[in-house]
């Protein structure tokens, strides 16, 4: 199967790219957003991704609870730069902000049918006044409408605080697309943490290793080889690899990865047993928007339960969980691999034989 773009209707020619896609699962999730089994798509070049992940939803299927995705905070962010003459100025405006938010919340509602101003977060470097802008934004990733609501508010400040001039709608303080420490810190996006509790004998049987070799392992490669490498906020093997697929497959922001990205994977062993948690602070998914009206991504989305009658924001929630735990499934494969000499090259050279890569051969 494949994921296409539209055909350019424009008449400017544009070509369509396709992507292998394939759904691999059931994965079993439960947790404080949904209790499910279900197929997930993902869409990639690395064909080895798909079995790694089916193991690892393999094995959710073999637990009691499965995955349980816990959702703990979700927003979305805009930053705006203004100026003023000096520090001084800029305090004071700052301050002037933060005393009138139940104003900006009305400026905001005006601008949108579903933003809701959460918090307005702000730094000063000399007179240069950041202004970070939280919001919740519905079912929607919300690059636009925080982006809107963040230029209305924008304006009114320009017209009601004194001593303030336009710097930029975008400070490089959200961070979009970036990895930065501030989003591992607040989080931009959905706020997930995805854990699973393995028996010793499923370890054994299905995984090929054990509790605690996972554990030394993700204790020296993922935290003190990421520090080591100077890593930001972020300790895991290969998140990325798992969310681009399924962004892919679900209309998402491609880009957004770069922070998606960041997390924290945590192993224990539990006397035999293993414990095993993907923390993401950063995703940044929706389940309408733009990318959404593609037959493609509106057919996965159903699939996956994510276009149902639900409060709003609900849908957006389901799909940030199921990312979680497709990062879980595939995060897991891969560390219990790299317990064992020889095991993951063995499965690279084997799948990719077919690609015609001279270099898999």
């Amino acid at each position: 199967m494949t994921v296409t773009t539209d055909t350019a209707r424009s008449g400017q020619g544009l070509a369509t790219a396709a992507i292998p896609l394939r759904w691999v699962g059931p994965l079993r999730v439960s947790g404080n957003v949904a209790t499910t089994e279900t197929e997930v798509p993902l869409a990639t070049y690395e064909t080895p991704l798909w079995p790694s992940v089916g193991r690892g939803a393999k094995i959710s299927r073999l637990t009691e609870d499965g995955i349980r995705a816990t959702l703990v905070d979700e927003r979305m962010t805009r930053s705006v730069l203004v100026e003023a003459t000096d520090a001084t100025a800029a305090h004071a405006a700052a301050r002037a902000v933060h005393a009138t938010l139940d104003e900006l919340r009305a400026v905001t509602r005006r601008s949108s049918r579903y933003a809701e101003l959460l918090a307005v977060r702000h730094e000063i470097a000399g007179p240069l006044l950041f202004l970070r802008f939280e919001f919740s934004t519905g079912d929607a990733s919300g690059h636009n409408m925080a982006t809107l609501a963040a230029d209305a508010i924008l304006a009114h400040l320009l017209a009601t605080v004194p001593g303030i001039r336009y710097g930029s709608i975008s400070a490089n303080y959200c961070t979009d697309k970036k990895a930065t420490a501030i989003n591992g810190i607040l989080g931009r996006g959905k706020n997930v943490i995805a854990e699973i509790l393995v028996p010793r004998r499923v370890v054994t049987d299905r995984l090929h290793t054990t509790a605690a070799k996972l554990a030394a392992l993700n204790t020296n490669k993922n935290l003190v080889g990421t520090l080591l490498a100077g890593g930001i906020r972020s300790a895991n093997a290969h998140y990325a690899n798992m969310l681009l697929a399924f962004y892919l497959a679900t209309g998402q922001d491609a880009a957004n990865i770069v922070e998606g990205s960041q997390g924290v994977t945590l192993v224990e062993d539990r006397d035999g047993d293993l414990y095993f948690s993907c923390t993401l602070p950063n995703l940044v998914v929706g389940s309408v928007g733009n990318g959404k009206g593609l037959d493609f991504v509106d057919a996965n989305l159903r699939r996956l339960g994510c276009q149902e009658e639900r409060p709003v924001g609900d849908n957006a929630r389901r799909l940030a969980v199921l990312a979680a735990a497709t990062v879980l499934c595939g995060e897991l494969s891969l560390l219990a691999a790299q317990t064992n000499p020889g095991e993951l090259m063995k499965a690279h050279t084997r799948l990719e034989r077919h690609t015609g890569d001279p270099h898999a051969h």
